[in-house]
């Protein structure tokens, strides 16, 4: 049960420092035009980066574990919102299966456990 609650936990976390760490490269002409289009500037851009970043690494310990996923949905659930006001169905539908696995998440964890947490009772 540890292996799989460590896998799951593993690719939640890349998947947000990918995110996050997306910000730092150059971005491409396209990048940039659905950004201003949803009204997030390049300083906005790379605080949501450093949020994504941070949300990932609070998911790997376990008196952290619930509030990182729950910054991770807030962002993604924020990302959908400004993305449905500036008129991109698309882009906000295609967040969801993002957004599914920060609420699922803890769901399983509960029945796995966190694979860092002691085993002391």
């Amino acid at each position: 049960m540890k292996i799989i609650s460590g896998i799951l936990i593993l690719i939640s976390v890349y998947i947000g420092i990918s995110h996050g760490s997306r910000v730092f490269s150059k971005p491409t002409e396209t990048y940039l035009q659905m950004m201003s289009q949803l009204g997030i500037t390049n300083t906005t851009r790379i605080l949501i980066g450093v949020w994504s970043i941070g949300a990932a690494i609070l998911i790997l310990f376990p008196k952290t574990f619930f509030l990182g996923n729950e910054i991770r949905a807030i962002q993604i659930v924020l990302m959908m919102a400004l993305a449905i006001k500036a008129g991109n169905l698309k882009f906000a539908l295609i967040e969801i299966p993002f957004l599914i696995m920060p609420l699922i998440m803890p769901l399983i964890m509960i029945y796995l456990e966190h694979p860092f947490k002691s085993q002391t009772i």
